[in-house]
């Protein structure tokens, strides 16, 4: 049997931007994601803590050491600026491997959104 388990998480990240008119995708500050062992092109669920909403992206890399959080494209309605984000990731493994598995917690100062 195989099941989903949390792969990755940044916990408690603030939205820096929103941008409607970009194709899509949430940008993360690559230390971040290197952190985070999060891949380009990765699907990230987002929970937002100001309003409950929840949603799926993807991935992209944000210039290193900005603290960058934005949300692209129709996401970016469903954020503001300044809200705290805990973003997940997750991956499929069998039941025995999932049971020993440690998934990568990352958290960010939350004034910078910078690796401490």
């Amino acid at each position: 049997m195989q099941i989903q388990v949390v792969k990755s998480k940044i916990h408690r990240v603030k939205c820096t931007g929103a941008d409607l008119n970009y194709i899509g995708s949430i940008t993360i500050d690559e230390d971040l994601m290197d952190a985070a062992n999060i891949i380009q092109g990765e699907k990230v669920q987002i929970v937002n803590n100001n309003n409950g909403e929840r949603l799926e992206t993807y991935a992209i890399p944000g210039p290193r050491n900005s603290g960058e959080i934005t949300l692209n494209g129709a996401a970016a309605r469903r954020v503001a600026t300044g809200d705290v984000l805990i973003l997940i990731t997750y991956g499929i493994m069998d039941l025995e491997e999932a049971k020993t598995f440690k998934p990568s917690l990352v958290f960010p100062d939350e004034a910078t959104n910078k690796l401490i």
